[in-house]
């Protein structure tokens, strides 16, 4: 099974968790069997490869993600980088085009895009698998998987299908609609419209030339900030007669808002949090290193990180986004390819800042014009090369560099290191960087 991962958007219904570099697919919420959290894409990926350990997976994402998702699931998947945002179709295009002349995937053959972000069980992956199949085995250009709808929600789109048969021809699309006409479109037996669909490769090669003007992968990525913007649906799924429609029932969920994704938490507290006996439908979230403590509280929920502290009412946690869109704030937590960082203090000519390296991971080798850099190793062992010169690295140590020189850390394969980074300049800008190729021994 091939399968495109669309993983996009900065999460901003997810503020304090997500930001413009953390988006909510990376957010850790969900408790694993031996204790420990994952994320969205973490559960995703690990899910995919329980039911298909040979599947091919390739992410469809942006530039700003490529840290995290390396960071989160490894180097082993493969990336599909959108150079700028351009929509759903063009990002289909060009994952399509990386899988057929990277990949070097045949053009007959099926492959599944699906968004990263639902939470699903193994049912929802069988399905794929199934949908996978009806794309490469059966007549329809186009096949949906549409979702048995539980309400008449008025945030998603419908699918209109020919009849109640678990595969069905698609009679037509209607866009989110008020809830009297959802509870219509359910009795007619329609599906909500979850965004996973699958195709021949071939078939939306032929779609992207007819739209776009480009020869291969290459070409495309070359071109891709002057594509026009365009939704697959606009772009094809409503335009395409011969559309199947496979009808699914399991366990999925959206989780876009604090109202759904703490619908999914196995418990109420994640982090360092206390509610009390009176407490009712209340969750507490707390990436902080101080206590929350909840009393009283009734379908509340509590979100606390570096970014800022949220306490709001879980429906009416569905409409932070303009809020959050006014507040303009230095990015204090992120995480990178080699490890994480979060941002201590800031000040006007100075900021400081707790960076973690994973065992055996750098920085890249670098340099800044307009400040200087003082590292004060915390714990781990590991090697820092300064101007060319290598010297050992270890807890107690400070390493001083001023602004044009060239420096990185290279943590040991069987030690993290902790770093306390400070930061000196009069224009402290993360586009102060510039990166230099280094051999490393």
């Amino acid at each position: 099974m091939h399968i495109i991962l669309l993983s996009g958007g900065s999460g901003k219904r997810l503020w304090p968790l997500s930001n413009d570099v953390r988006s909510k697919q990376f957010i850790k919420i969900f408790k694993k069997e031996d204790g420990t959290y994952e994320s969205m894409v973490q559960r995703m990926y690990r899910q995919i490869r329980t039911v298909d350990p040979d599947a091919t997976v390739t992410v469809a994402t942006s530039k700003s993600q490529i840290s995290a998702l390396r960071n989160q699931i490894g180097e082993d998947v493969s990336i599909s980088l959108e150079p700028c945002r351009r929509d759903t179709f063009p990002a289909i295009a060009l994952a399509t085009s990386y899988l057929h002349d990277v990949e070097k995937i045949g053009e007959d053959e099926a492959v599944v895009v699906c968004p990263v972000d639902p939470y699903v069980e193994k049912d929802y992956f069988v399905a794929l698998r199934d949908l996978s199949d009806l794309a490469d085995k059966g007549t329809a250009n186009l096949c949906l998987m549409g979702m048995q709808p539980t309400y008449p929600s008025e945030k998603y789109g419908y699918i209109i299908p020919e009849n109640r048969d678990p595969v069905s021809k698609v009679l037509e699309f209607r866009e989110k609609p008020d809830a009297k006409t959802a509870a219509d479109y359910i009795a007619r037996g329609a599906l909500w419209n979850g965004g996973i669909f699958a195709y021949r490769i071939g078939y939306v090669l032929n779609k992207a030339h007819e739209l776009m003007d480009f020869e291969d992968y290459d070409d495309l990525f070359s071109k891709y900030e002057s594509v026009q913007k365009i939704s697959f649906d606009y772009a094809v799924a409503e335009k395409e007669p011969s559309i199947a429609v496979m009808r699914f029932s399991g366990s999925w969920k959206d989780m876009g808002t604090w109202n759904t994704l703490t619908e999914a938490m196995e418990e109420p507290v994640i982090g360092n949090g206390t509610l009390n006996e009176t407490c009712e439908n209340t969750n507490i979230i707390n990436e902080l290193d101080v206590p929350v403590l909840g009393m009283g509280l009734k379908n509340i929920v509590v979100a606390a990180s570096p970014e800022g502290i949220l306490v709001s009412d879980k429906e009416q946690s569905s409409y932070i986004k303009p809020y959050v869109d006014r507040m303009h704030q230095q990015v204090m937590f992120a995480e990178k390819s080699w490890g994480s960082y979060t941002v201590l203090d800031v000040e006007s000519t100075s900021m400081t800042i707790l960076v973690t390296l994973l065992p055996g991971h750098h920085m890249n080798y670098h340099s800044h014009e307009r400040r200087d850099e003082i590292w004060n190793i915390i714990s781990g062992t590991g090697r820092t090369i300064v101007d060319g010169m290598e010297q050992k690295a270890c807890a107690g140590d400070v390493i001083t560099m001023q602004a044009g020189c060239r420096h990185t850390i290279i943590a040991d394969e069987n030690s993290p290191i902790r770093l306390i980074e400070v930061q000196i300049g009069k224009d402290i800008s993360v586009k102060d960087k510039t990166k230099y190729s280094l051999e490393l021994s």
